[in-house]
């Protein structure tokens, strides 16, 4: 049986572990550099303008952000590579999200989302790798496909999977191409949950 989109809540922020929710749903990490469309995404999955706080000005989300989506939990994490926050907000932002993707016990896979207009950027080959290295299940949403013709599409997704390695597939918040492709990954993710 699909996932319930329309049984969706936001849940909390949280920045340290002590304020992660409790609940036995299995999670799924939203990752990828500031302003690629991750709250898009999930505004899109779900069909709501204003689950997830979406801005045009990059670097907005700060904390871990919980959405339960019926028996899912997706948790939007602060996008990484953004040039003008300071050193000591980065290095925190990181070791909130390695903290998280390394100790997080409901964690299940997790959702890479990257620009299609855009080549991987050495933080987003990075972050490959180390999905790679502890065998979370994984793929990369290349968002903003309505940026580009098809055949555009196409190629860049090649080349973003090539450089990255993981499979992938085109997605637009505007047009919603890739929205049915989004939930078969997600029902995959939870079928045996």
């Amino acid at each position: 049986m699909g996932l319930n989109l329309h049984d969706c809540e936001f849940i909390t922020s949280a920045v340290r572990p002590d304020q992660y929710p409790r609940h036995q749903f299995p999670e799924v990490a939203l990752v990828g550099r500031s302003n690629v469309g991750k709250s898009s995404l999930i505004n899109t999955l779900v069909n709501r303008k204003r689950l997830a706080q979406v801005s045009s000005q990059p670097g907005r989300t700060r904390t871990l952000n919980f959405y339960r989506v019926d028996r899912l939990v997706l948790v939007d994490l602060p996008g990484y590579g953004y040039a003008r926050v300071s050193q000591s907000i980065k290095a925190h932002w990181q070791k909130m999200i390695e903290g998280y993707l390394t100790k997080r016990e409901n964690l299940v896979g997790l959702l890479m989302v990257v620009d299609i207009r855009r080549q991987p950027t050495s933080d987003d080959q990075v972050m490959a790798e180390w999905i790679a290295s502890i065998g979370f299940p994984a793929w990369v949403a290349a968002t903003k496909a309505d940026k580009l013709s098809r055949s555009r599409q196409k190629q860049q997704l090649d080349a973003i999977t090539s450089i990255i390695n993981l499979p992938g597939f085109v997605f637009s918040a505007a047009t919603r191409v890739g929205r049915d492709t989004l939930i078969v990954v997600l029902n995959q993710l939870v079928g045996d949950k």
